[in-house]
């Protein structure tokens, strides 16, 4: 196998905003969804991504035509039900919803389908990051259940990043390692606040169900990450002023495949999925930034024990 990644995106987004810049108002029309702005970090990172997806219907034609001029390899199923969208107006600096359709729920046929390109691709790689939809209506869970346990039983290292039904599924089918939000553990029941013990907690308890290791993002707060030799770590980023701090996740799991892809141990993935993703926060563009930049952030961040949250040394 090459080193390379397979993303998993099942109902990528077509994405319209306004801008303003100087005397003029600009509309932009790019493929988004988490899969998709994962993709494309990882491809920043110098490494061959091939992205598999599913569009139908009128919004699936253009967002075909859109991704092809991605710098990525491109699977395409043709779904039977529409591809979602949604339209963000930014012209004061923040962004404003418009409008939105996470798109109409996938149909069996669409579901095999699409099963048998990603597990194809997946095969091929060493590496396959799982997204999720922005509805988990539209997809249903058990081909996450399905893909996990395939791929990981063919000596693929899996890599999910996911929420909800779809989280739970991921579990069951086994995933090498699995990112996560604080406010997504909270969201789902397994933290009961958001302090450190309380999501450290929830951490062991999705490793017991099926996560390796589990890394745990917590907005402007330091990363907590727990390898699957029982370590407890904090993920102390460089500072760096906020532009929009949407896909900063996104892009510590897509350097986190990355490294692990071209044969990068789990500490070093950790500190290249922190450093892209808060370079990511720094820009407006999803999923976006500079491998030169990455690495030189990476060089920044600090990972200490629990026993020694409070700044000590590097644990290496």
């Amino acid at each position: 196998m090459d080193e390379q990644v397979m993303v998993f995106a099942p109902a990528p987004l077509l994405t319209v905003t306004i801008e303003q810049q100087a005397d003029a108002v600009e509309l932009h029309l790019h493929p988004g969804g988490q899969g998709v702005w994962q993709t494309r970090m990882i491809a920043a990172l110098g490494t061959p991504v091939t992205l598999c997806v599913a569009v139908g219907g009128e919004v699936g034609d253009a967002l075909r035509k859109l991704l092809v001029d991605e710098d990525v390899t491109v699977r395409v199923v043709n779904r039977q039900s529409g591809t979602g969208w949604y339209v963000h107006d930014r012209r004061d600096g923040s962004r404003a919803e418009i409008a939105e359709d996470p798109g109409a729920p996938m149909v069996r046929h669409d579901i095999d389908e699409l099963y048998t390109v990603t597990l194809t691709e997946g095969l091929r790689a060493p590496v396959s990051v799982l997204s999720g939809p922005a509805d988990p209506d539209v997809v249903d869970s058990d081909i996450y259940r399905r893909l996990a346990a395939d791929l990981s039983a063919n000596g693929g290292t899996v890599v999910a990043d996911l929420s909800g039904p779809h989280l739970a599924a991921v579990l069951e089918g086994g995933v090498a390692v699995l990112k996560v939000s604080h406010e997504e553990l909270m969201d789902d029941g397994y933290a009961d606040d958001d302090s450190v013990e309380s999501l450290l907690d929830a951490g062991r308890r999705l490793q017991r169900k099926g996560a390796k290791s589990v890394l745990i993002s917590r907005a402007g707060e330091p990363a907590l990450a727990l390898l699957d030799d029982g370590t407890a770590l904090q993920v102390h980023a460089p500072p760096l002023e906020l532009a929009d701090h949407r896909g900063a996740g996104d892009s510590m799991t897509a350097g986190v495949a990355a490294v692990l892809a071209r044969g990068g141990d789990l500490r070093e993935a950790i500190r290249i999925g922190a450093a892209a993703g808060a370079l990511n926060v720094t820009r407006h563009g999803l999923g976006t930034g500079r491998a030169e930049a990455v690495r030189e952030l990476a060089g920044r961040v600090r990972l200490t024990s629990l026993q020694d949250a409070s700044g000590g040394s590097d644990d290496g």
